[in-house]
């Protein structure tokens, strides 16, 4: 099956996905437009600035996460681990947005909190102020307890969601995942626009190699392991 019959075959079911995600009640933001919004932040400096998700399109990846509270247990150490890999992230021209439904002065008291004391101490990127809800809303991530699940949306440059990660309360995530499918959807979107479109295998990582999306292709990938 050739690489533009393939995605054809697969635009086909897109009705149909549609379909079944509105009966279960589900929904994905995936080759979507994400949502635009304007919320106050705390920044790095601890000023409050206002911060417009459009304001990078054309310009910048964002890494949009989403986590329950501030001054809570899981979400600590997840905001701490974004964080001190903010140069990965700059490296691959990727702002980070972190967001709860705290305001923007508590997301600034937990920062100003030290370590030993349950802060989290300085934070590399802006901690956005989710106060009405709204966003968390049109994210699909709030839970009925008013809560957002840990969820993170991975947005291109011309604003799509190209990918959607949520976990349970209890379940913290892994930041370096989040590297590896950026590698992945820039590797891809590099491909592409060289003309030799290829496709990210299970568990591919940056330098690995990737398939053509044929039946030929993954025949080859498969004969090169």
């Amino acid at each position: 099956m050739s690489g533009a019959l393939f995605w054809a075959f697969l635009c086909s079911l897109h009705g149909a996905t549609e379909v079944m995600a509105e009966t279960a009640g589900l929904r994905s933001l995936i080759q979507q437009p994400a949502p635009n919004f304007k919320l106050m932040a705390s920044m790095p400096d601890d000023s409050f600035q206002e911060v417009e998700l459009a304001s990078y399109r054309g310009k910048k990846y964002v890494v949009l996460y989403t986590y329950p509270a501030d001054f809570t247990f899981v979400c600590a150490s997840e905001l701490v681990a974004f964080s001190n890999l903010k140069k990965e992230f700059d490296d691959r021209n990727v702002e980070v947005l972190g967001m709860s439904i705290d305001t923007e002065h508590v997301h600034k008291a937990w920062k100003n909190t030290p370590q030993d004391k349950g802060g989290i101490g300085p934070i590399a990127h802006p901690l956005l102020a989710d106060v009405k809800k709204e966003v968390s809303t049109a994210y699909g991530c709030l839970l009925d307890n008013g809560l957002a699940l840990r969820a993170v949306y991975i947005i291109d440059k011309e604003g799509i969601v190209r990918s959607e990660m949520k976990n349970d309360l209890p379940l913290g995530r892994n930041v370096e995942e989040v590297l590896r499918i950026l590698d992945a959807l820039q590797f891809h979107e590099k491909s592409v626009k060289d003309g030799d479109e290829r496709v990210c295998p299970a568990g591919w990582k940056k330098g690995a190699k990737a398939m053509k999306p044929t039946t030929e292709g993954v025949a080859e990938y498969f004969s090169s392991k």
